[in-house]
């Protein structure tokens, strides 16, 4: 049975991650009074849900304060809701929010959870710089192949494992 999570009025939402450089979970998370949402994304779903809101916010009007980077931090949780799949970015100028909709992954014919999150547009400016600082702040990618380059060794599949790859 799929849940749907709207969040009309969110007072926190924040993107963040678990774990170590190189071993990081990230999640989106979202909070409307007594419920809480965290989605787990893929870092590169964090990347270009950054992008998009950059993107969008540019068309705008100029957002006002943003929120502390300590106010920004994950609140504690022991599982995700889901495991996003879909990710999906629009502006409502009738209530004036930036509406972030994240399917979750599920296979084909089947119906999962979504989360329906009307941001301000603080709190979408405020996610995609720390979505950007987030992803820019793990490893390098490779020169060549794009994966990140992984400290203890790099196996390039473009070098097929002739050569480590430049940096």
């Amino acid at each position: 049975m799929s849940r749907a999570f709207e969040l009309s009025d969110p007072g926190r939402v924040t993107v963040g991650t678990v774990g170590e450089v190189g071993r990081r979970a990230f999640f989106l998370q979202a909070r409307e009074g007594d419920e809480v949402v965290t989605v787990k994304l893929e870092k590169q779903q964090v990347g270009a849900l950054a992008e998009s809101l950059g993107r969008l916010l540019q068309d705008l009007a100029r957002p006002g304060h943003l929120p502390e980077d300590e106010e920004l931090e994950l609140e504690a949780f022991d599982e995700p809701s889901f495991v996003g799949g879909a990710l999906a970015v629009a502006y409502d100028p009738a209530i004036d929010r930036v509406v972030v909709l994240a399917e979750e992954l599920v296979g084909e014919d089947e119906e999962g959870d979504e989360a329906r999150l009307a941001l301000t547009r603080e709190q979408a400016a405020s996610l995609a710089i720390r979505g950007t600082r987030l992803v820019e702040a793990g490893r390098p990618p490779c020169p060549l192949c794009g994966y990140p380059i992984d400290p203890r060794g790099h196996a390039c599949p473009r070098t097929n494992g002739h050569r480590p790859p430049l940096t």
